[in-house]
Order: C-alpha cells, then sequence, then structure tokens
C-alpha cells in the first residue's frame, strides 16, 4: 500500500483495550494498530488529488461501456470516504463520495494494483475510511463510469461504523450526531446548502436596495426584554451582561448617525423553550430604513422572502413541516389584531385599557380556559388571545397589524387610532416570521415607554424591557422616521423546506443525554 509515511512515533492505543468498546470499532482499531506498525499513517498528512469525483467522473463520460483509455489525461487522483465495498478475489469496487454527496465508483484489480496492495485493501479498508486513489478513468462493462486505480494510500481511517446507509437514521440520531446524518443522508447535505444560499439571497436583496451590512454587541449591559435573558459576567469591568435578544437598538443607533439603510444577520439569544418552532440559539436578520414605515418594510421582507424562494427553486407554491399548502404568490392579507381576535370569540374586542374592559376580557379569556397574568391589561391580553386563538389558523401569509401601545413600546403611535401603534407581525404557516415597525423616534415618547417598561422589569416580567440611557441619549441627536423589521431566518427556511426548526439548523441545542 502505498500510505504515507508516519511523521510522529508510535503510541500505544490505551483506549484500544477498553473493554466497553464494541466488537467492530476493536477491530477497527486494531487496523489502526497494524498500519502503525508498518510505519504507515492511518491519518495522513496530505494525499494525492488531482481531481474532484465530479471533474473525474466528467472525464469518463464520452466513453463507452468497457472502454479502458491509457491517455495521462485520463489519469487522476481522486479522494473521498468509502461508502460502499465489495471484495472479491481479484477484483475489489468501492464508491467513494465527497462534498454535496457526489459518487464515483473505483476498482482494484490484481493485475493494476499488485497483490501486496490488494491484500492491504482487503485488510485494512472499511466502511466509512478516506481514501485517495490514483488510476485511469475508465467505463466499466456495465456503462458505470469509474477509476480503475494503479495505487492508492488511506487518507484517515475510520475508528466507528457508519450508521446503516439504506435505513432512515431516527430524528434524535439526526440532530444529536448531525455529522453522521451529513454522511448518510443527501438531504441535510442539501439542507446546509440551501441555508448558505438563503443567506446569500437575503444579503443580495438588502444590498441591491442599498443597504449596509453592519455588526453590534452580542453582550448588553440591559436586556431587550422579549424572553428571559442569558446573562454572563465580563471579568475586565466586573459587571454582569445578557446575551442579546434582538439588534434593534445598536442598528437605530447607526441610523441615528447617518447609516440610512442598515441590517444585520446574526445570532440572537433567548433562555425561553425548546420545540418545533422555537430555538434557544437562532439567527435573526434585522433591517432598518430612514423614511420607511411599516409599510415599506412590509414591501422588503415580502420581497425577501420571494427573492429567497426564487433562489432556493422553491417557488411560490410551498407546503408546510404539517404538510399544509402555502401560497406565496399574489397579496398578502392586513389583519388587525383585535377584528382577528373578535372573529374568534365571535365578539367584538377592544384594546382599551379601562377597568371594564380589562375585566371583560379576563372573562373571555376564561371562558376559552387561557391563564393570564395578575399584572396584564387589555393589551397584554388581548395578545395572549391572539396567540392562543388565532395565529396557529394563519396559513396564508398575513400581516396581523394594529397592536396595542402596551405590546410594542418601541413602535410609534398610530397615525390614525388612538392607543394602537404601527406594527405588524408576518404570521405564515399559523407560525410568526417576522415582526416590523414604523418605529418611534420620539425621545420624549420613548423614555416614558422604557420607563414603565423598566418597572414591569424591576418586577419581575423578563419579557419586559430595561431602562437603557444610552439609546436614549442617541435618539435625543434626532433620528429620522423609520421601518424596521426583524426575520428569524431559521422559520424561513423551516417555511421553504417544510421542515421543524432543529432540521433548519446545522447544530441544534439538545438536552444532554443521561
Amino acid at each position: 500500500m502505498s500510505s504515507a509515511p508516519e511523521q510522529q512515533p508510535h503510541q500505544p492505543d490505551v483506549a484500544a483495550s477498553d473493554g466497553d468498546v464494541p466488537e467492530q470499532m476493536r477491530v477497527r482499531r486494531d487496523k489502526r494498530e497494524r498500519l502503525l506498525e508498518r510505519g504507515m499513517a492511518p491519518y495522513a498528512v496530505t494525499v494525492p488529488r488531482t481531481h474532484s469525483l465530479a471533474q473525474a467522473a466528467a472525464l469518463g463520460e464520452p466513453l463507452e461501456a468497457g472502454d479502458e483509455p491509457e491517455g495521462e489525461e485520463f489519469v487522476v487522483s481522486v479522494t473521498g470516504r468509502i461508502v460502499y465495498q465489495r471484495n472479491t478475489g481479484k477484483l475489489c469496487f468501492a464508491t467513494l463520495q465527497e462534498g454535496p454527496g457526489t459518487r464515483l465508483q473505483v476498482m482494484l484489480s490484481l493485475a493494476e494494483v499488485g497483490q501486496d496492495q490488494l491484500d492491504a485493501w482487503k485488510a485494512d479498508v472499511d466502511l466509512g475510511d478516506h481514501v485517495s486513489v490514483t488510476g485511469h478513468v475508465v467505463r466499466s462493462r456495465r456503462g458505470e463510469v469509474s477509476v480503475m486505480a494503479t495505487t492508492w494510500v488511506m487518507a484517515s481511517k475510520a475508528l466507528r461504523p457508519l450508521p446503516t446507509l439504506h435505513k432512515d437514521l431516527s430524528e434524535e440520531t439526526r440532530v444529536r450526531q448531525r455529522y453522521a446524518d451529513l454522511i448518510v443522508r443527501q438531504e441535510a447535505r442539501d439542507m446546509v446548502r440551501l441555508r448558505a444560499t438563503v443567506l446569500r439571497s437575503i444579503r443580495s436583496t438588502l444590498d441591491g436596495l442599498g443597504f449596509v451590512e453592519v455588526e453590534t454587541p452580542i453582550l448588553n449591559l440591559s436586556h431587550g426584554g422579549a424572553a428571559t435573558p442569558f446573562t454572563t459576567h465580563l471579568n475586565a469591568f466586573d459587571i454582569d451582561m445578557s446575551l442579546r435578544a434582538y439588534t434593534e437598538l445598536w442598528l437605530k443607533r447607526a441610523v441615528v448617525g447617518g447609516v440610512d439603510r442598515v441590517y444585520e444577520i446574526g445570532k440572537v439569544f433567548r433562555n425561553e423553550g425548546v420545540d418545533s418552532t422555537h430555538s434557544p440559539e437562532f439567527t435573526e436578520l434585522e433591517f432598518y430604513e430612514a423614511y420607511g414605515d411599516q409599510f415599506t418594510a412590509a414591501d422588503r421582507t415580502r420581497q425577501i422572502i420571494l427573492d429567497a424562494a426564487e433562489a432556493t427553486g422553491r417557488g411560490t407554491s410551498l407546503v408546510d413541516y404539517r404538510g399544509r399548502e402555502i401560497d406565496l404568490s399574489g397579496e398578502w392579507r392586513w389583519l388587525p389584531i383585535c377584528e382577528g381576535v373578535g372573529q374568534a370569540l365571535g365578539e367584538e374586542v377592544l384594546p382599551d385599557e379601562t377597568p371594564d374592559n380589562v375585566e371583560r376580557l379576563r372573562r373571555l379569556a376564561a371562558a376559552h380556559e387561557i391563564s393570564l397574568k395578575p399584572s396584564w391589561g387589555a393589551g397584554e391580553i388581548v395578545l395572549e388571545l391572539f396567540e392562543q386563538l388565532v395565529e396557529h389558523t394563519l396559513l396564508q401569509p398575513t400581516f396581523v397589524c394594529d397592536y396595542p401601545e402596551s405590546v410594542r413600546p418601541l413602535a410609534r403611535a398610530h397615525r390614525t387610532t388612538p392607543g394602537l401603534v404601527e406594527a405588524w407581525d408576518l404570521i405564515v404557516g399559523g407560525v410568526e416570521l417576522a415582526p416590523s415597525y414604523s418605529e418611534l423616534v420620539d425621545p420624549v415618547v420613548q423614555r416614558e415607554r422604557l420607563t414603565a417598561q423598566a418597572a414591569l422589569a424591576a418586577g419581575g416580567d423578563d419579557e419586559a424591557m430595561e431602562l437603557d440611557e444610552d439609546f436614549l441619549r442617541a435618539l435625543e441627536y434626532s433620528a429620522p422616521p423609520m421601518g424596521g423589521t426583524g426575520m428569524g431566518v431559521d422559520r424561513l427556511i423551516m417555511l421553504l423546506t417544510g421542515t421543524g426548526i432543529r432540521e433548519t439548523i446545522l447544530f441544534p441545542h439538545l438536552k444532554p443525554q443521561a
């Protein structure tokens, strides 16, 4: 076998004697030991590679069944993981896999590689190993483009057997061992590339509209509400800090400073439940536009989603993770939140914060066995009624709008209806995809709202915002009229692929196994 020499002195494999190691792993570790004893590297620093598997396969396309050209232009060195092998007396077959799932057959014959290399292949190579094979591109008698080997080298020895290739991995195994999932399942490899396509599409859309991408701090002195924060301690300053739940306040500071169209794609953190639509760490897009409002933000949001659907080849007809059909074409509906809740309850719903109205809303919630916090006013109750009774029913794209002021403290007052703000949430497939506001830029009103939120936070409301004096200082320099949106990238990919959130995240957070 033409393996690279081992660069380090051989050390005994202490773990190989572990009685808890499964039999197949002990056999593979023994093979690793034999390679080392012969002075061969089971984990080479480098190996011959002149062509990708796709490039080598392309060389063989013009060939006809049984062709074995001898020209130098057909000599290649290819690498890959062995995902199939069959050994016979004088001829061995293997299928190599690399990258996005490209596969190519290699053949080793006694006549071409000699007895020693053929014996070494049979003795040392297992499914899952990475190898380098040098030889001629041919087309087998059955018509399959292959590489007829003249030599080979071990690139990396697999000590753990691959999952069974012809059996589906359980969902639990897929997400806990994503590396194994990527090896054996084409859908997992496709998801990685689709996610990258979506991110490129988002950037392309916003860059084309003149937006500038920036990066803002992950660690913050105050948490922004929306969920229970993750906290940490900065030793250098001896202060407690929170991981950001969103990027909004920093991006608005940038707009104040003159970055009129700004966006960020990054991780945000919310210490909340984990389920098919929620992850404690997720990727969010936020963008803000000077002299925009909730309506320009809606146009931008729709364009981003439609462009991503086109870039991924999904089109406008989708199926969600529950198997329901979604149509992105045509106009997207606008639904005032009180109207939606009223339709679900069969009677008029008002956002008035009067004692009589609050009590009435509490009775309506109790009739539907919906739990409420004692401190909630009309706005919070309306929002809870919507989330429990209406949100999951909105299958087609819907801008749920006209929220009560108390539940959207960063949105500006509605231009025609007192007590409401100009804000919407885009709901698709019964899942919130993106919230948006005509942003509140009046520093006096913003201070009043944040002071009220800070009082709630001090009283133990983890979803209330803390007072951010530096943000208020920025607004006092005068912020232009502004529209902004936050969109969960993972949920956008859920929409486009019809999967749960754990499938869209390469390495999702899971509860440790006992």
